[in-house]
């Protein structure tokens, strides 16, 4: 018997991509609400409460009202707005985050689908936390850019629809006051004394991201080699499906000088894993200058979003892991 599953706000670009994901899917049923009913509160409330999961696609707002309209304690939620990533009572839906975090998600009544932007800072940075590679007092900045679908329909809609007059701008900084809504949980999930600073940025494409932790080696506590990092990395998510780190030789031959004296890496595309649900990390180390830089490869709509929600979905309703990945 297939699995009821509802998505609040599946019109949105989230919403449709998990929908996308799981609609030709024979262990699932995806439930809608009547458009002629979409205003109606009861017939939301019978909806919320009658499925066996909830997806919820909603500002966080609206995020918190809906789970509060269930009452049935059977049903189990996704949320995949920024409501609950810290919440008590929630799970943290990044199953490759630590030990034991699959088996947390796969147990679990309420599960908080992860950022974007977290998903690739944490999987740099927690395994070294957790090992005292990196001090959980250190100063971190993450540097980031996303395709502009990460800003939702008015981000969109503003690249993709020129307005005489507006800006045609290729690459735009963002968050600038300095307080990002990522920025809790990635400090949260990696045991950070202190908030990361983070620097995001949005590219004129559509989707795919990379995120990047640049370290000063040589001002860390032990100054730990950029070998060691890679290590811990690669112990860390050894036999993960979705989550892999890029081997020394890869390393090596994106390292190499393709252009001056500076060098390029051409190869390290935004949006290579676009339409999947897969993330790969790198270690760059300069040993003479004793630095460092952790990168992360993903689709902001995929490991970053709907396929995320999907790995839990799947996780959380007994079925197996990568269905629809």
């Amino acid at each position: 018997m297939a699995h009821t599953v509802f998505i609040d706000g599946e019109a949105g670009t989230t919403g449709l991509q998990i929908r996308e994901r799981l609609a030709k899917r024979r262990d699932i049923e995806l439930v809608s609400i009547d458009p002629a009913k979409r205003k109606n509160a009861d017939e939301r409330k019978k909806l919320l409460n009658g499925v066996d999961l909830v997806v919820l696609c909603l500002p966080d707002d609206a995020a918190k009202e809906a789970v509060a309209l269930i009452e049935n304690d059977a049903v189990k939620v996704i949320d995949a707005s920024t409501a609950h990533r810290v919440a008590p009572g929630w799970v943290y839906g990044f199953p490759e985050h630590a030990p034991g975090q699959r088996e947390a998600v796969a147990n679990a009544k309420r599960v908080s689908n992860p950022g974007c932007y977290s998903t690739g800072a944490i999987a740099l940075l927690a395994p070294l936390t957790r090992v005292g590679l990196i001090a959980k007092d250190a100063p971190i900045t993450i540097n980031a850019i996303s395709g502009y679908s990460g800003g939702g329909k008015a981000l969109i809609a503003e690249f993709e629809t020129p307005v005489p007059g507006r800006s045609a701008d290729a690459y735009r900084s963002y968050g600038l006051p300095l307080a990002h809504k990522h920025v809790p949980e990635i400090q949260a999930r990696c045991g950070l004394t202190h908030a990361p600073l983070f620097a995001p940025a949005v590219g004129r494409y559509a989707q795919g991201m990379i995120v990047e932790i640049p370290l000063q080696l040589w001002a860390l506590a032990g100054m730990p080699k950029a070998e060691s990092l890679h290590e811990a990395l690669t112990a860390a998510y050894a036999g993960q499906r979705f989550v892999k780190v890029a081997d020394s030789e890869t390393t090596a031959r994106l390292q190499k000088a393709r252009a001056g004296a500076g060098g390029y890496v051409a190869e390290l595309d935004p949006e290579a894993l676009n339409g999947t649900n897969a993330m790969q990390l790198f270690v760059f180390g300069n040993a003479e200058r004793q630095q460092a830089r952790l990168v992360a490869l993903l689709d902001n709509l995929g490991k970053g979003a709907s396929g995320a929600a999907v790995q839990n979905l799947n996780l959380m309703l007994g079925l197996e892991e990568a269905s629809g990945l």
